[in-house]
């Protein structure tokens, strides 16, 4: 069961090619997949496949090549444990722990073509395709045994227990390779002494090879590029070691710093792995070099499924995907450069810094292979001067990754420092920015009219005035009338005058808040001003029902017979809900003694009318005045400016 992706040559790379190159070479991808729990991956090169067992949820997942989900599941596959495919690409074989039976998909039309019942109770979980024949590992702990489904045959028969004398304590894990024909390994990995069996199988009934314990759980296992040799995750809990089939002898390890729990190895024989990761410093690694070399550690994620195949090469091997999450948080993380030493930046500039002021900025480059003094680093200084960045030119890294550089910000405001580094033939290109906040000043800017009340309907001129800048002289004006139902809004916009100032009209109806804005330079800070002016009402008062008006006691008196009771009509500008206040005086020994006001509500026209009552025949010979006002907020509203109108005389007579 060699987890080996089919590689068709000259059609495959036409098809990776152009996709490779819309991506930058350091993007890295997670892209979700619906995966209950993971179990095998197998990557199809032949037809831009990746199938990806959930045997919790009784289906295989099908992203494309890049790993992006296509919608397709194949379902209805019971517990699917281990999958497999054909040395042509064609075929894709499944073991169905919860069916007892093997299935064959079509990989073209991703349709089941054929099912191999391996018995009752045998729940198959590997399966691995070698001389034209299918072996499968089965059973439960010491109940477990190795099958085979003869596809040879005119009529593909099953046999099981072709163990060869070997007593397995787990199901066996099984891996074989074309490269390699006429031998069959299988891990028994249940067991603390760890049993290796190298099965010779051509005849077509296994015989063992070479059995030794090597004392471990495995967790998984990959063969070599060319079928000879294998590397498991153990035994130990920090290695991976690889033994070479013929006699079982070891080769090599591949350190790493925690429990393997996932490995395989590409094409051209690059070792990669996952780990349990219990210190968070990292779970994927890949020996780019061999074992000599510090390994590539790549990405660290919060969480990957145990007990799954989760790691795996494309199909040229160029890219590696790793399986991660669970249910919800199932993703596939596509590495797009496994092979070079994932190089870091970081950059720390100043929280804040005077403009004009030599300020340092430092950082570090790291990497699992350790970068040499004098790489050059390229330097980008972005502002409002230079919003779409200015270079200022390489930066030499220094000894133990560190860098440092200084830079005199002409600009203020918001200043970022982006430091890059290109990558090179080992390690990744890196990326990263600080910024600081460089300080500007402040200009002056005020507005005229400030405090002071017109009449309703007066034409204004407000004038904004502002004081030195860099190179933005514009001010916006914009007036904001008192009342909700009136937005505020940009009355004009534009460059001040010589002497720096812009001004506006307006008519003023309302009371309104004037607000100058200017929107600051690369020296200057934003800044607003404001100006309250106030707007009175229009206001008028007529009397009727008098018969006669004529100068008197200085004034001009309206005269009513004591039988006539007098009409006062007060006309105002209206706003919904407004009063207008109303009194009444009378005046007696000199001076002018009131009544109690009161207020009547306008009517939607603006008009007020009230009529004077009483006995008018005791108020014969007095003097009275009456008047009718607007008073902010006590006339129901505060959208003008409190307006008296003008006093009305009136006296009764016989």
């Amino acid at each position: 069961m060699r987890k080996r992706s089919l590689l068709a040559a000259t059609a495959l790379a036409a098809l990776v090619c152009p996709m490779a190159l819309a991506v930058p070479s350091y993007a890295d991808t997670d892209r979700p997949v619906p995966l209950s729990d993971a179990g095998d991956t197998v990557v199809d090169g032949l037809h831009q496949h990746i199938f990806l067992a959930d045997r919790y949820s009784n289906r295989i997942v099908v992203t494309d090549a890049a790993g992006r989900y296509t919608g397709t599941t194949l379902t209805g596959l019971a517990q699917p444990r281990d999958l497999e495919l054909s040395p042509d690409g064609s075929t894709l074989y499944a073991a169905l722990y919860g069916a007892d039976k093997i299935v064959a998909i079509d990989t073209a039309t991703l349709k089941q073509t054929a099912e191999y019942p391996t018995g009752p109770g045998t729940m198959p979980s590997s399966v691995s395709f070698a001389d034209g024949r299918l072996w499968f590992g089965y059973g439960d702990q010491w109940g477990s045994g190795l099958g085979v489904v003869d596809l040879t045959a005119e009529t593909p028969t099953v046999t099981l227990d072709l163990s060869a004398g070997h007593d397995f304590a787990s199901p066996p894990k099984l891996y074989a390779d074309p490269d390699n024909p006429g031998t069959l390994l299988a891990l028994d990995a249940g067991i603390s002494s760890g049993p290796i069996i190298v099965y010779d199988i051509s005849s077509g009934t296994p015989v063992i090879h070479v059995t030794e314990d090597k004392g471990g759980f495995y967790k998984d296992a990959a063969l070599t590029p060319d079928g000879r040799n294998v590397v498991v995750a153990g035994p130990g809990t920090r290695a991976l070691t690889e033994y070479r089939l013929s006699d079982l002898a070891q080769v090599r390890t591949y350190p790493v710093k925690d429990q393997p729990e996932t490995v395989a190895v590409a094409p051209d024989g690059t070792v990669a792995a996952t780990v349990l990761d219990t210190d968070d410093i990292g779970d994927t690694y890949v020996f780019t070099g061999g074992p000599d070399k510090p390994s590539v550690r790549n990405v660290s994620h919060d969480w990957m499924p145990w007990g799954a195949h989760a790691i795996s090469w494309s199909a040229d091997g160029a890219k590696l995907f790793v399986q991660t999450g669970s249910g919800s948080t199932s993703r596939l993380h596509q590495i797009d450069e496994p092979r070079k030493y994932q190089a870091t930046l970081t950059v720390n500039a100043p929280t804040s810094a005077p403009r004009a002021k030599s300020l340092k900025v430092t950082g570090k480059l790291t990497s699992g292979l350790a970068l040499p003094a004098g790489t050059p680093l390229k330097v980008v200084r972005t502002d409002m001067e230079s919003p779409k960045g200015k270079s200022l030119g390489t930066k030499p890294l220094g000894s133990g990754g560190s860098f440092g550089f200084t830079d005199t910000p002409p600009s203020g405001g918001k200043v970022t420092y982006t430091v890059s580094y290109d990558g090179d033939a080992t390690h990744t290109p890196a990326k990263a920015a600080d910024s600081v906040a460089v300080s500007r000043a402040k200009p002056k800017l005020t507005v005229d009219n400030n405090g002071k009340v017109y009449s309703y309907g007066k034409d204004v001129k407000f004038t904004a005035h502002l004081g030195t800048t860099y190179t933005n002289r514009t001010v916006e004006i914009w007036a904001d009338p008192f009342g909700s139902d009136k937005p505020n809004k940009k009355v004009k916009s534009g460059k001040v005058d010589a002497h720096g100032n812009l001004s506006v009209t307006l008519d003023l109806k309302r009371d309104a808040k004037v607000t100058a804005k200017f929107a600051g330079d690369s020296r200057y800070t934003s800044v607003s001003a404001s100006s309250t002016v106030g707007a009175q009402v229009s206001v008028s008062t007529s009397l009727s029902n008098h018969y006669k008006a004529k100068s008197a006691w200085g004034h001009t008196y309206y005269f009513f017979h004591k039988n006539k009771n007098p009409l006062a009509t007060t006309k105002m500008t209206f706003f919904p809900g407004r009063a207008q206040k109303f009194e009444f005086e009378v005046y007696y020994r000199g001076r002018w003694y009131p009544g109690d006001p009161a207020y009547f509500k306008l009517g939607s026209d603006g008009v007020s009318r009230v009529i004077l009552t009483g006995d008018h025949g005791q108020d014969v010979g007095w003097r009275f005045r009456i008047r009718s006002s607007y008073i902010n907020s006590s006339s129901n509203d505060t959208v003008n400016s409190t307006t008296h109108g003008a006093w009305k005389y009136l006296t009764y007579t016989r």
